[in-house]
């Protein structure tokens, strides 16, 4: 979608640089094993741009995108002997404290718009068409939270690429041709001990996140002993090249259920380059000094897709389609 005027035309599925938006919608099923099931969802998958430009043109302002990911298991389904070369299951992570579950996950939609009432409209759509050959396992629904902080009161996304340094680091490049221009995508859902968090006093906040909590300034930790959640995960090879990777996290939360947490979805170039930033938090670097935002964030999830380019997808489909029954 590079390029095109978003206030004329919806925006194509498949754009990991659609805008981010002050409205999304997580959703993560698991497909059933029967070959109808996979017929079903290939179709529905095939018509994904479609459903896209039937709820968008009803206000082009609302900025409507989805982002369909796929899971390797799914994935060696559609297409037994063709993956992108990074694609597998989410590793479980242990540090000496904190863990890092790997949970199920076939299919991901990320759903973005500037009205929530789209996301909605799409959400329910799309789950009516997949019908019974899914279940839904997560389904988190996040907002844009003032300046686009997390729930605990800090900027969350400065160090996102802009400009050209954006396909650079999320889209898969010539290094894996047949797939280039997908991305990898990484989701955690992360719950927040906000009154734990509310105990610690801003200047040890600040320390924690590495940046300033009102003016969002970044801190300095290069000497010091504990390394912050900012210093942890930039990723730098041995040449001392930095690689980047595309954040569109989201809060949510239910008040009344005490509930309070932070969506992460990382799209990056590697895999690796994730991976990386994850063991840095856990393990630590050196090992043992682990992120300290773990001690009041804990992931509940974790779960790793392949977000294909639009033409990408629709041979992936066709070409699964070949060998399946029609969907009913």
């Amino acid at each position: 979608m590079s390029g095109k005027n978003w206030d004329r035309v919806p925006i194509d599925a498949q754009s990991v640089d659609a805008p981010l938006s002050q409205s999304a919608i997580f959703l993560i099923v698991t497909v059933a094993g029967e070959q109808m099931a996979l017929a079903k969802v290939c179709s529905v998958l095939g018509e994904l741009d479609d459903l896209v430009k039937t709820v968008g043109f009803r206000d082009l302002g609302g900025r409507l995108s989805c982002i369909a990911g796929i899971g390797r298991d799914l994935w060696d389904r559609l297409s037994p002997n063709r993956r992108p070369q990074e694609l597998k299951p989410f590793a479980p992570i242990k540090g000496a404290v904190h863990s890092a579950p790997s949970t199920p996950g076939d299919l991901l939609f990320h759903i973005r718009a500037e009205r929530s009432d789209m996301c909605f409209e799409f959400e329910r759509i799309l789950l009516d068409r997949l019908g019974p050959d899914v279940t839904v396992v997560d389904e988190v629904t996040g907002f844009r939270y003032f300046d686009a902080r997390d729930l605990l009161g800090f900027i969350d996304g400065t160090a996102n690429p802009t400009g050209l340094d954006l396909p650079a680091s999320a889209l898969v490049g010539d290094e894996d041709g047949d797939f280039a221009g997908g991305s990898y995508v990484v989701v955690q859902k992360y719950l927040h001990d906000m009154q734990a968090w509310a105990r610690i006093p801003t200047p040890e906040q600040e320390a924690i996140i590495g940046r300033t909590k009102i003016d969002n300034i970044e801190i300095d930790d290069d000497d010091a002993p504990r390394k912050s959640h900012k210093s942890l995960a930039t990723i730098e090879d041995a040449d001392g090249n930095e690689y980047d990777i595309l954040r569109d996290n989201m809060p949510f939360g239910r008040p009344g259920q005490n509930e309070f947490g932070t969506y992460f979805i990382g799209y990056s170039r590697y895999l690796w380059v994730t991976e990386k930033m994850l063991q840095r938090m856990y393990v630590g670097d050196p090992p043992g000094a682990y992120d300290r935002l773990l001690d009041v964030s804990t992931p509940q999830t974790g779960t790793i897709f392949f977000a294909p380019t639009r033409p990408m997808l629709q041979a992936l489909v066709e070409g699964a389609q070949q060998q399946l029954p029609a969907a009913r």
